[in-house]
């Protein structure tokens, strides 16, 4: 008894080069020593585009291009298998194969002529040139397949393949092509017949193709007529994959999907899936396997009528470009449902079908989904059906064109709640706008309508909402210095627990200094990052840097430089749809006004902005200020000490140190700011300390704090760094016989700052070296270590403390890495 059939089918890549047609032969080769095998194939390469030039030359009578174009696909055809028998290392027989191809062709050339002085091309004269490319390929693989010890014989799709006269998008008439398929394979025996895809024909005789992707169609007619065990297609890609690889770098095979799922793929434009070959592969309850003919060990996609090993996980996000959305808006809801059935009417008499309709729950509004190709088209018929209601007003027509149609697949999506909230909350956070949503009444799917400027966003926020695989963040580092420097061996340290653990991928694309910048959309490798800048870095232009990053999944531009006018470039980084995570405290103490026009800015383009290490190092600071305010917590005093680095010299004074050794002691442990001046004359305290008071919604500015430097403000102007240490030794002595004096009242030194809301005008931002009793929360700190004290209604008694280390590279690239990990986690849902 004959084993059950398999049927392969191979695309018009996977035997349109001489290596690709190889490897096929040599798939087929293996194949049948396992049993009976029948083969589809398509067009070599791009002859069916050859083809279709071919009939555009006999629409404008050029008779001798028309002529061209046939010889140049011979010769190219005749090229194609003779280096694969080269590759395959048999004989060539160039004689046998140019006079095969010949005779293939040779109806062609009659026909192109024939009809080219009239330029007469009909629909089903179209047809008939094109099936060429088909019934040359197929007879020339199955002569490569004897050649290989296959026996084979070509199959005409058009003796079995029975359909309507739709030229262009032929149906088959199922009975008749399974009744002529059954006839036909018993004469097959037991060589491999190589079988013409995407053709067919009408009752009498005349030739009919089956639409785009119609050898799929074929394939599956073959599969389900033969009752095979199943039908695998080889392509040049891995198989279905969870987005678009081009727009979702992390995008991943998906390794099984239904019937349905595939059926509903097919209906949402996917391109590997033809919706008459599902809907016959899932009635039959045939599986599909999707495989890539380059890979041939890997094992695709399978798509069966089994139950999915993980139900509740989304399957793909499939994107539909080159579309045109239509609302209607209706002024009398009561006549709304009517003027719906004329619209659908009007389209279909239009030949235009939608790919989507929603409808408002009141009856006030309606939506369809178009093509771009038959946008005009429609548009004329509907004007023409409501012209009435038109010029009356009581009916509005928009045209939305250039639009996406974004579809989130599961096949038991409907089963587990807040689908769509978690979709659609994922959309406003990233500042999408959806025009237009729609759900089935399987829930299997769920489609919405956005901009096509916008749709590779929205693609990768779906794809990292639903948590497919890793979301990927895109980071692009300001200031490679202390800090910076720091946070790239953190990345780099903590990445690969990042992707395992919590299913992040940081990758940081670009690194810039003032003046240069190495960008690599791949990402950076950071066990040698400082060498690769030093041999790849360009002049730096940051809005280039801008536009790349943006195209990138979640860009965020990390700020770790001291440098001013940054808030310029953050309006523009928000304006580009990029996050900025910032430890650079000048743009949040500019004017009042502009600093509240720059968070405005990055609230209207839905970005995320945090600064958290701009007051405390990595201690949550700002976080715990803004939680208290959010729980409408009125706050009354906060105390702090903002500097890890004043505290730490404060803490040195207090042991006996003198003055300039414990400012040299400092700087080389990268406690200072490049030049110590800028930690001791207090203005990076009074910085934090008005960030802090703007948060609380106070309008201040830095003339607003009263500073009182931690050394005298007449050895401050010293800009030599060597020249400034040297004259802090003038100091030592008075420093040490004023720390003597704390001593003997049993009080410590400690550099601080005070907010205090309530205080008078000139009162409300202290900041300055204090002597503080035993008992006071800041004379417990040691090292580097800041605290912030938070007095408030709730916090009265005993105030909220934040305490911590203060100062360090390590301690503020660690917070900035925080602030990043946040934007990631808040794009996931979690």
């Amino acid at each position: 008894m004959k084993t059950a059939w398999r049927v392969m089918k191979f695309g018009g890549t996977t035997v349109g080069t001489p290596s690709r047609l190889a490897k096929a032969a040599g798939l087929i080769r293996e194949a049948q020593l396992e049993g009976p095998v029948a083969v589809v194939v398509s067009a070599m390469g791009d002859t069916t585009d050859h083809l279709l030039d071919a009939a555009r030359a006999v629409r404008n009578g050029e008779v001798e291009s028309a002529i061209r174009i046939v010889a140049a696909i011979q010769a190219e055809a005749l090229g194609v298998v003779e280096e694969t028998c080269s590759l395959l290392g048999v004989r060539f027989d160039e004689g046998e194969v140019t006079r095969l191809s010949q005779l293939l062709l040779a109806p062609l050339r009659l026909a192109v002529e024939g009809a080219a002085p009239a330029r007469l091309v009909t629909p089903a004269f179209s047809d008939y040139v094109v099936s060429f490319g088909e019934r040359l390929s197929a007879p020339l693989i199955a002569l490569l397949l004897k050649k290989v010890g296959v026996s084979a014989l070509a199959v005409d799709a058009r003796d079995w393949v029975i359909t309507d006269d739709a030229f262009g998008r032929a149906l088959p008439y199922a009975k008749e092509t399974f009744a002529k398929l059954h006839a036909l394979s018993v004469s097959w025996g037991d060589a491999v017949p190589v079988v013409t895809g995407f053709v067919g024909a009408t009752r009498d005789g005349r030739t009919t193709t089956l639409g785009r992707n119609g050898s799929d169609f074929t394939a599956a007619l073959l599969a389900a007529g033969l009752s095979a065990k199943e039908l695998t297609t080889w392509t040049d890609v891995p198989g279905v994959m969870t987005a678009d690889p081009t727009l979702v770098a992390d995008a991943y095979l998906v390794p099984h999907l239904s019937h349905e799922e595939a059926f509903e793929l097919s209906h949402l434009g996917l391109r590997m899936f033809h919706q008459g070959a599902m809907e016959l592969l899932r009635d039959a309850r045939i599986p599909l396997r999707i495989r890539n003919s380059l890979a041939p060990d890997e094992p695709g996609t399978r798509i069966d009528a089994g139950t999915l090993s993980s139900p509740n996980r989304p399957t793909s996000v499939v994107s539909r470009d080159d579309l045109t959305l239509f609302d209607f808006e209706y002024a009398d809801a009561a006549r709304g449902l009517r003027i719906n059935e004329r619209v659908l009417a009007a389209l279909s008499a239009a030949q235009c079908p939608p790919l989507l309709t929603v409808q408002a729950p009141v009856g006030r509004s309606f939506s369809v989904l178009l093509h771009d190709a038959d946008a005009d088209r429609a548009e004329e018929a509907l004007r023409e059906e409501l012209s009435d209601e038109l010029e009356r007003a009581s009916v509005a027509l928009h045209r939305h064109p250039n639009v996406t149609q974004i579809t989130l697949l599961a096949e038991a999506m409907g089963r587990g709640p807040n689908v769509a909230g978690q979709l659609f909350r994922a959309m406003g956070e990233v500042g999408v706008n959806v025009r237009a949503i729609a759900q089935g009444a399987g829930c299997r799917s769920i489609s919405f309508v956005v901009s096509k400027e916008e749709s590779a966003l929205a693609v990768r926020t779906v794809h990292a909402a639903f948590n497919f695989a890793h979301t990927q963040v895109s980071v692009a580092l300001f200031g490679k210095g202390l800090v910076g420097s720091h946070l790239l061996s953190q990345i780099a340290e903590q990445r690969e627990l990042l992707r395992t653990e919590h299913g992040i991928l940081l990758r940081v694309v670009a690194i810039l200094d003032s003046q240069h910048a190495l960008v690599d959309e791949n990402g950076i490798d950071l066990s040698a990052w400082r060498g690769r800048f030093d041999r790849e870095k360009q002049v730096v232009d940051v809005d280039q840097v801008l536009e790349r990053l943006r195209r990138l999944p979640v860009p965020v531009l990390v700020d770790c430089t001291a440098a001013d006018g940054m808030e310029e470039l953050y309006q523009r980084a928000f304006a580009q749809g990029l996050h900025v995570v910032a430890a650079n405290k000048k743009p949040l103490v500019i004017d009042w006004t502009e600093r509240n026009q720059l968070l405005a800015k990055a609230k209207a383009h839905h970005r995320q902005y945090h600064y958290e290490t701009t007051v405390g190092a990595s201690l949550p600071v700002i976080d715990t200020l803004k939680n208290l305010v959010r729980t409408g917590d009125r706050v009354r005093l906060i105390e702090g000490s903002f500097s890890g680095t004043l505290g730490y010299l404060a803490n040195e004074l207090m042991a006996g140190t003198p003055l300039s050794q414990a400012v040299t002691k400092a700087r080389e442990l990268g406690y200072t700011e490049p030049h110590p001046r800028d930690d001791l004359a207090g203005l990076d305290v009074a910085r934090k300390a008005l960030i802090l008071a703007r948060e609380l919604g106070l309008p201040l500015g830095m003339g607003d704090v009263e500073v009182e430097p931690f050394v005298p403000a007449n050895v401050l102007g010293e800009s030599s760094v060597e020249v400034f240490l040297e004259s802090l030794r003038n100091l030592d002595k008075t420093i040490a016989s004023r720390i003597e004096g704390l001593r003997a009242e049993g009080r410590v030194l400690r550099y601080l700052a005070r907010i205090d809301p309530e205080a008078p005008e000139g009162r409300k931002l202290v900041v300055g070296p204090v002597a503080v009793p035993l008992e006071h929360p800041a004379s417990r700190l040691r090292g580097t270590e800041a605290f912030v004290a938070f007095t408030t209604e709730r916090y009265s008694d005993y105030p909220l403390i934040v305490q911590g280390a203060g100062a360090g590279g390590a301690v503020t690239a660690a917070g900035v890495l925080t602030d990043v990990l946040k934007i990631a986690q808040s794009l996931r849902g979690r």
